[in-house]
């Protein structure tokens, strides 16, 4: 196994390899139908999942269906207790979905969503009333409205505005960075009062460069992790957006692990969605960092579909996991929330459901 690291000081870069050893399976609990669903209402892709401080978990799920995904809704945003026990649906009929992202939870437990397809952020308090926008999501009386375009180069992006928005994260001074992460290839930085201050990032693989931002997260020194997927790396980022290291995963796994969707993956990925790095063992596709002391890095790849544990310098310590229906396999995770170190809740693309996981480390 091999972890590289770049290491951003006084304008230049220095490249480190770090040889370690073999890394253990961690040993772990799926919680059997821990969520319990009312009548007649259903999991659609599961997008997003999140924790509050009440341990109650928010489910962002592509249900709801109306329409086409980029015109009417898929995205449907559900509150359930401790227990599993489901207590409301958040923002019924919202102007903002489109096609659900992601959900977080910030420090004083508003609620947070990232809208792909209304190219939206939107904040609600704990009581689930909107209390902040980011974006503009595109007028349906437009004569030319259809879905966003993808030009080689793409356009040049606009402060304010969003194209295809993944994740959102926090520092201790209640900044907001935002992942505007499959075509404006950036993040978005806004202070606490929801002013735009500044962006970085571009299309690309060099350093500081992106290739679909689709998570981001923060820890308690400020670094802010990105999930650079299409680029199969994790590029770390001070508040100012000067990169400060770059880790990758890179551990060995069978050469006939089982594939969740699609041909099985070479090392250089595959065609169209999934072109590049996005299917490249290790590739990000979430994240969650838990709250501490001692903090861990959660990283999930698409294939060979396990989860791992990192300390936040890139060290793997272990992984879990992979690809399949039954519990504990998994088919494409989305996102990952970590209360605490042993416990992390897993949202599906591909099961429609979230997974409750116990670890059992050594």
């Amino acid at each position: 196994m091999r972890n590289i690291c770049i290491l951003a000081s006084f304008g230049f870069f220095l490249m480190t390899t770090v040889h370690a050893q073999t890394v253990p399976e961690i040993q772990f609990d799926s919680a059997a139908n821990f969520l319990k669903l009312p009548k007649d209402l259903y999991l659609g892709e599961v997008a997003g999942v999140a924790v509050n401080s009440k341990n109650h978990l928010f489910v962002l799920s592509r249900g709801n269906t109306t329409g086409p995904a980029y015109g009417a809704a898929a995205a449907q945003l559900l509150e359930f207790d401790a227990t599993g026990a489901f207590i409301r649906e958040i923002g019924h009929n919202l102007y903002a979905w489109s096609y659900a992202h992601a959900v977080r939870i910030d420090s004083e437990d508003n609620i947070w969503v990232a809208d792909k397809g209304s190219d939206v952020v939107v904040r609600f308090d704990p009581e689930g009333r909107v209390t902040r926008v980011f974006g503009r999501k595109a007028e349906a009386a437009d004569e030319s409205a259809h879905p966003l375009a993808h030009p080689h180069p793409p356009l040049p992006p606009m402060d304010g505005m969003f194209r295809q928005v993944t994740d959102m994260a926090w520092d201790s001074d209640g900044n907001v960075y935002i992942s505007d992460g499959y075509i404006n290839s950036r993040v978005a930085k806004y202070d606490k009062d929801g002013n735009w201050v500044t962006s970085w990032g571009e299309p690309g693989s060099g350093p500081g460069q992106f290739s679909t931002l689709h998570a981001i997260v923060s820890d308690h020194h400020n670094e802010i992790y990105v999930a650079d997927r299409g680029n199969a790396r994790i590029q770390v980022f001070n508040t100012s957006g000067a990169l400060q290291r770059t880790l990758k995963i890179d551990v060995p796994f069978p050469p006939d692990a089982p594939v969740a969707l699609g041909n099985r993956p070479s090392e250089a990925g595959g065609t169209g969605f999934l072109a590049g790095g996005t299917m490249h063992p290790g590739s990000p596709w979430a994240m969650c960092i838990t709250p501490g002391p001692t903090q861990y890095l959660y990283v999930a790849d698409a294939y060979p579909g396990r989860i791992y544990k990192l300390t936040l310098d890139g060290k793997v310590l272990g992984w879990l996991g992979g690809s399949g229906k039954v519990m504990k396999k998994f088919g494409w995770i989305h996102e990952l929330s970590c209360p605490s170190e042993n416990e992390v809740y897993v949202a599906e693309l591909l099961n429609w459901r979230v997974q409750k996981l116990q670890l059992h480390p050594k």
